[in-house]
């Protein structure tokens, strides 16, 4: 397998799996369509205890990514399995990961991540926060918006300790959230994020996978908002 430092890129981008998986659908998004190279793999007693099922049958440890996207800039995407099942191993693993970010030479991190609201979401909003007021103005002017109030209780996991774990090493970030119901994997939530992160970065990526997932999906919530509607009206009914 490749070294991570064999490889330079100034930006990291972190998609690990969360609300509706939307950071990860980008993340993933942008390997397969730029073509990205793993160049490391990270295994952890601080994963969950279990292993997955191929569709031969085979099991394989939990673990998360590291690829090198080249291009202009060349880009360091963080993805994956999952995350720490404990706060230790929060900051342990996003310790690693700076380390190897550092020694790609990354100065930006953007983590992507999905904002859990409950209820189903028609536009959903890209929230943003940053490390530094420059930063967080930059991301409003690409499309995201800044609630003082959202998410309440901040950011859990990787997406905010990436961010204010890399500042006290020098790099400067910028956490995008999209809007989502958290019932389901929300393609459509990151395809809002997408369109975010790719003016910030001047990205040119395809999104048009992106769109037929959040196609398919839109049918099944068709079913969820018939079924919330239908729910609705029985806890009515047992008004006056």
């Amino acid at each position: 397998m490749e070294q991570p430092e064999d490889y330079t890129a100034p930006i990291l981008i972190e998609g690990l799996p969360g609300v509706g998986h939307v950071g990860k659908l980008v993340a993933d998004h942008i390997v397969d369509e730029l073509h990205g190279v793993l160049i490391t793999e990270i295994l952890s007693h601080h994963f969950p205890p279990q292993t997955s099922i191929d569709r031969d049958g085979i099991m394989h440890l939990p673990k998360n990514e590291f690829y090198w996207v080249d291009g202009d800039p060349p880009l360091l995407l963080l993805t994956g399995d999952c995350q720490s099942t404990s706060p230790e191993g929060h900051y342990i693993l996003t310790g690693h990961y700076l380390d190897i970010a550092a020694r790609c030479g990354v100065k930006r991190i953007y983590t992507l991540g999905g904002y859990g609201v409950g209820h189903l979401v028609d536009l959903p909003r890209v929230l943003c926060s940053a490390d530094r007021p420059l930063l967080l103005q930059e991301a409003i002017d690409a499309g995201a918006v800044f609630s003082p109030d959202e998410p309440p209780g901040g950011i859990i996991g990787a997406a905010g300790l990436l961010i204010c774990l890399g500042s006290l090493r020098g790099m400067e970030g910028i956490a995008l959230l999209g809007e989502t119901s958290g019932y389901l994997v929300d393609p459509i939530s990151a395809q809002a994020v997408l369109s975010v992160l790719s003016k910030l970065i001047g990205l040119d990526i395809d999104p048009t996978r992106l769109q037929e997932n959040a196609e398919e999906l839109e049918g099944a919530l068709e079913k969820l908002k018939e079924s919330e509607q239908d729910r609705e009206r029985e806890e009515l009914s047992y008004i006056g």
